[in-house]
């Protein structure tokens, strides 16, 4: 998206976000040296530059021949923009807020979007008060840490499965095996299960389907199999050569595999 569409998703019409991005370049200025620079039709300039006055964009003097305009600075002018958006969303916040009530019936819930899964185990993050399990790639990691920080922080249990090489360090951590991380296809695997209530299980980068559920028994589920993975890795950390010997040569391949990566 280029500067010009960036300013109409404000508000600005076309011939306000080019008589706008016009007077930055050049000003003071006349309505008619806009309108040349603007490339904006002589018979719309004065309209664009009063709708834009009247917004605060634009300031104008008079001159002995001539009105003159100069812009807003984009600072200013951005940080009004930024103070009135964040005024609307907490009056909408707190309007629509009350009508809203969550029903935990068990459905299953699908949406897709790597950003939207990202912005939904955010919040599932900061609500969780007790535990969360997690299955984690590096690039969840990296979007996730701080708010995950901030739940270790107050005190939520973490279980975390790291399918990368991402460093993380808070809770109980353990890698999963690369071989096996490949074998399951987890490799862009997000997985939060949050108290024991609710779950998240998320695929893909580029393109990503998500499910959500409070269903009890798939959380169940989702909560046996981080744990039981958890379990599992602390074990295989600790066997020796002579246990390892001792496993069938698939198990085996995928334990070395990871020594030896």
């Amino acid at each position: 998206m280029d500067v010009l569409e960036q300013l109409t998703t404000l508000g600005f019409t076309e011939y306000e976000a080019k008589v706008y991005l016009a007077l930055l370049q050049e000003h003071p200025a006349t309505g008619y040296q806009i309108g040349k620079l603007a490339g904006v039709p002589r018979s719309m300039v004065y309209e664009a530059l009063g709708r834009l006055e009247a917004r605060g964009a634009v300031l104008k003097s008079f001159d002995e021949k001539a009105t003159l305009y100069r812009p807003v600075s984009p600072d200013i002018l951005l940080d009004r923009y930024e103070q009135r958006v964040r005024q609307r969303v907490a009056e909408l916040r707190s309007s629509l807020a009350p009508l809203y009530r969550r029903h935990d019936e068990g459905r299953l819930w699908t949406f897709s979007g790597r950003r939207e899964a990202l912005h939904y185990a955010r919040e599932m993050i900061e609500r969780a008060q007790i535990e969360l399990l997690l299955v984690l790639t590096d690039d969840d990691v990296a979007e996730l840490r701080e708010a995950l920080t901030a739940a270790h922080a107050r005190g939520v249990r973490l279980g975390v499965i790291l399918t990368g090489n991402a460093p993380f360090d808070l809770g109980q951590v353990v890698r999963h095996p690369h071989l096996e991380t490949t074998l399951h296809q987890m490799e862009e695997t997000l997985m939060i299960v949050a108290d024991d209530r609710e779950c998240l299980i998320a695929s893909g980068h580029a393109t990503t389907s998500a499910t959500v559920t409070t269903n009890p028994n798939l959380v169940s589920l989702a909560h046996q199999f981080v744990w039981m993975e958890l379990f599992a890795q602390r074990i295989f950390a600790r066997l020796g050569e002579d246990l390892l010997a001792r496993l069938d040569p698939d198990d085996r391949r995928i334990l070395q595999h990871e020594e030896n990566a």
